[in-house]
């Protein structure tokens, strides 16, 4: 089939690992809007599980159908931004790729949009109508209801479910916002919300969120820290980023590494001097292997490029240590405040480290 262009509306729907529904999510889609103008972009993070060459035949029968293949690069938020940035029509709408969330209100979603009564439409499990049944266990309950409630306490405007992935918005309000997001984490909403000007307008339209069908739920730890981290960010009005606070909360784990690992070499008999550098080393190795899955998820090291980069890593702590040490060992013989110098010495040393792992390491 042919796009009749321009396209009224750009659906864009990151996914990974979900080549069983790539066909049906389409049929759905193409069911639900009819003969509005639209276009579906599918932005796969390189999942093993085929989905982008699913992607790449159901394109051979429509041409609505397009793929954006990301490598070496992870992440819901991100994966939205790519997507939504290829789009030349006036509406961008956003849905997850697991069947969960109800194609049949896409034009309920869409139609305020293109006849401009709203700026961003937001599909609520919260409102009258809506239901988060579908939703897999109680501790995803929970897990959702905290989430709402962290992250309206930060928001602009009244809005029921910051933390649905299933909206719409018009391009242009999109573009404004982009420059401000951050692309990290899993709940693009949240910093579109976040980021657009206080007299957009919103709606809110009921759906009912639906179990899984196939594909694997993307909720994990990484998720709720990055989370946290975002939010974090925005509560400080975005002086520390999101991936600098979680580069500092690992650093933190670094810090209980060191004190158990060199506790345990003196319980095997190391003198002070050698449990401190069995401690600090087996610190070093773990805040690299942490950032490595964690605070630079999208960029991760792998293969050939592992060893240079934590040998660089490595070289970047020495010298910032050096630099903690001289700079709290100033401040001491200075001011004579013994805690003040060592956090200012601290702090110190994590910009540093931040700087040369953000700039050198995980380019």
């Amino acid at each position: 089939m042919s796009l009749p262009l321009p396209a009224d509306l750009t659906l864009v729907i990151p996914c990974y690992n979900e080549a069983d529904n790539v066909r049906p999510l389409i049929e759905a889609v193409r069911r639900a809007l009819g003969s509005l103008r639209w276009e579906i972009v599918f932005v796969d993070d390189d999942s093993p599980d085929g989905t982008s060459r699913a992607v790449e035949q159901a394109a051979q029968h429509d041409s609505r159908v397009r793929l954006i293949r990301r490598v070496g690069r992870r992440g819901l938020s991100s994966a939205v931004i790519e997507g939504a940035l290829s789009s030349t029509a006036p509406v961008i709408a956003v849905m997850d790729g697991d069947l969960q969330h109800d194609e049949g209100i896409l034009r309920d979603l869409v139609m305020p949009l293109l006849e401009d009564r709203a700026d961003i439409a937001v599909a609520s499990r919260h409102v009258e109508g809506g239901d988060s049944s579908g939703l897999a266990n109680q501790w995803r309950h929970m897990l959702s209801q905290a989430g709402i409630k962290l992250a309206q306490s930060i928001l602009p405007m009244p809005l029921s479910d910051p933390m649905s992935g299933f909206f719409a918005m018009r391009r242009a309000r999109f573009e404004q916002a982009v420059p401000r997001l951050t692309g990290t984490g899993f709940k693009i909403l949240l910093e579109v919300v976040l980021s657009v000007p206080r007299d957009t307008r919103l709606i809110e339209v009921p759906f009912v969120f639906r179990p899984r069908v196939a594909g694997e739920s993307k909720l994990s730890p990484l998720v709720m820290v990055q989370f946290l981290g975002m939010l974090i960010e925005r509560g400080c009005g975005g002086w520390l980023p999101t991936r600098f606070i979680i580069f500092a909360a690992v650093g933190l784990i670094g810090i209980a590494v060191n004190l158990v690992v060199s506790e345990l070499a003196r319980f095997a008999g190391a003198d002070f001097a050698t449990g401190q550098i069995i401690g600090t080393a087996c610190a070093i190795l773990a805040n690299f292997q942490l950032n490595n899955r964690i605070t630079y998820l999208d960029r991760p090291l792998r293969g050939k490029r592992w060893l240079p980069g934590l040998c660089i890593f490595v070289v970047g702590a020495a010298i910032g240590a050096i630099g903690n040490i001289g700079v709290a060992q100033l401040l001491y013989d200075t001011h004579g405040h013994w805690s003040h110098a060592s956090a200012a010495g601290a702090v110190i040393g994590v910009v540093w480290n931040y700087a040369i792992a953000s700039t050198l390491v995980w380019r």
